[in-house]
């Protein structure tokens, strides 16, 4: 399942994560509930403790960081989306 989250472009890592929720000024709790996870998988993720992120739970925390106004440059870097209000 790793393989279809990096083929699709949806891989992200913990420090992306982090710096997309910092620029959104968003919560872990804002986070999950926006990725319909629980707020303990944000967390987890974030600090490298959970092993069993499941690819769908990052894809669903990238989805919902995306569409709340970053973009991933595919090069280990977040930024703004233009023209997000």
């Amino acid at each position: 399942m790793l393989e279809n989250v990096k083929r699709y472009g949806m891989e992200m890592s913990r420090d992306q994560c982090r710096a997309a929720r910092a620029l959104l000024k968003m919560t872990q709790r804002q986070l999950a509930k926006a990725a319909g996870v629980g707020v303990s998988t944000v967390m987890n993720y974030e600090l490298g403790t959970r092993r069993n992120v499941t690819p769908e739970m990052i894809q669903s925390i990238r989805i919902a960081l995306e569409l709340a106004g970053v973009m991933f440059d595919g090069n280990g870097g977040v930024k703004l989306r233009k023209g997000r209000k």
